[in-house]
């Protein structure tokens, strides 16, 4: 009897991608993937970038063991990588890995259905990780495939625990993400994210190539209709990015940049690599650029030390960069970061406060972006259909829903684009 098995992914695109991977090799063993029933094998990919993240981490874990009493239990990602003897004596799982061995889990999960031991796979020195290469042949969902181009991370910002939990900065190999690439435009997704813990990193430990190198050769593909960045550093956008986005229809028209603080001296405590007035620098030439173009950041607020000043500051430089939406974060102490340990720690309603003020902000400048698409013609790649609507995505991060009555899934259409038709954010 064939094999039943649930994937959970928790988090990030990465995790995503790595499901799929997964999800190819059960595949090629010839397991069924399955909803309703009970499983034989369930894995969850769980994500800890926040002290919320790991509740959600612990939660799915526990209910998924609960729902699948008989299966073999498979924990991996960031929270166990940090965690692991919490899930290997309290939650009890059966195969406990961090964020190395991925590959090796159809050959741990035979391993246990042999001899019924619970399996322990967690390196303590992620910075010794090489690139684990998975790959992906498809993805559950119908126009948009996440392709991973790099791992890990080296600037230890001081907030977050991410650089311990993924390892050092590592590239994948360009020949087998340009292969990849090539064979998701073959089999026709209309749409390829490029995604990694620090994308923009890319080709940093490698020889002659950098992140805008890479993307060049991905816009030389035959075919490719859309190619998507899911976030990058400052830094890290050269000149030859903002020609190249500038030059080539099938790349989006947006670009998520995050911020974290608009103040001078936080950013310092963040041990972020910039400062206010290098940032609004490159922002600007992006936008001479590509006046049109959709720009998105990341926000945290209530960091240690945060005053009332320094959170006006943020507020006013996120309007001199003219950003067009905010994703807010409240700072979320983890411990064995620095912030962690740094004093004035911000009271939960002085956070909660702020983070409102902010989202009211990045609703007013989504509001006025869109005013300016109105009545114009936009390219819309249609996701889903639901209650006599095809709905999608524009370019630059438009979401829509377009009355119809045949479904368009995996299309690209033309419309001039009314207010009605606008989702909110």
């Amino acid at each position: 009897m064939n094999m039943k098995y649930k994937i959970i992914s928790l988090g990030c695109k990465v995790n995503s991608y790595e499901c799929a991977s997964l999800r190819d090799a059960f595949n090629r063993q010839g397991w069924e993937e399955c909803n309703k029933e009970e499983a034989d094998v369930v894995v969850i990919n769980t994500c800890s970038v926040t002290a919320t993240a790991d509740q959600k981490s612990r939660q799915h874990i526990r209910k998924m063991m609960k729902q699948n009493p008989h299966a073999i239990s498979v924990v991996m990602g960031c929270y166990s990588q940090g965690n692991a003897s919490y899930i290997v004596n309290d939650i009890q799982a059966n195969i406990i890995i961090g964020t190395n061995h991925r590959n090796e889990i159809v050959s741990l999960i035979n391993e246990f259905k042999t001899n019924g031991k619970q399996i322990i796979k967690v390196d303590q020195n992620t910075r010794r990780f090489q690139y684990e290469e998975m790959g992906i042949t498809s993805f559950c969902e119908n126009v948009r495939a996440y392709l991973k181009i790099q791992d890990g991370c080296d600037n230890f910002c001081s907030y977050c625990l991410i650089p311990l939990r993924r390892g050092k900065m590592r590239s994948r190999n360009k020949e087998d993400v340009i292969k990849e690439a090539t064979y998701l435009v073959e089999k026709g997704y209309p749409e390829i994210v490029l995604t990694g813990i620090h994308v923009g990193g890319y080709g940093q430990d490698l020889q002659n190539t950098s992140f805008s190198d890479l993307v060049e050769e991905l816009c030389q593909i035959p075919h490719i209709q859309g190619l998507r960045i899911s976030s990058i550093e400052e830094s890290e956008i050269d000149d030859k990015l903002i020609q190249l986005i500038k030059d080539n229809d099938c790349l989006a028209k947006h670009l998520h940049i995050p911020i974290q603080s608009g103040s001078k001296t936080v950013l310092e405590r963040m041990n972020r690599k910039y400062n206010p007035e290098e940032f609004l620098n490159k922002i600007d030439k992006i936008k001479q650029a590509n006046p049109d173009i959709a720009l998105t950041t990341d926000v945290i607020v209530g960091f240690p030390g945060e005053t009332e000043e320094e959170f006006n500051e943020t507020v006013t430089f996120i309007k001199q960069c003219g950003f067009h939406m905010l994703h807010v974060f409240p700072f979320s102490a983890r411990e064995n970061t620095k912030a962690f340990y740094m004093p004035d720690q911000i009271k939960p309603e002085i956070k909660a406060q702020r983070v409102d003020t902010l989202l009211k902000l990045s609703q007013e400048l989504w509001n006025n972006y869109t005013d300016k698409f109105i009545d114009k013609e936009v390219e819309v790649l249609i996701e889903k259909y639901d209650g006599g609507y095809n709905i999608g995505h524009t370019s630059n991060y438009i979401d829509v829903k377009i009355a119809d009555n045949e479904q368009k899934i995996g299309q690209k259409i033309k419309i001039k684009l009314q207010k009605s038709m606008i989702i909110s954010k």
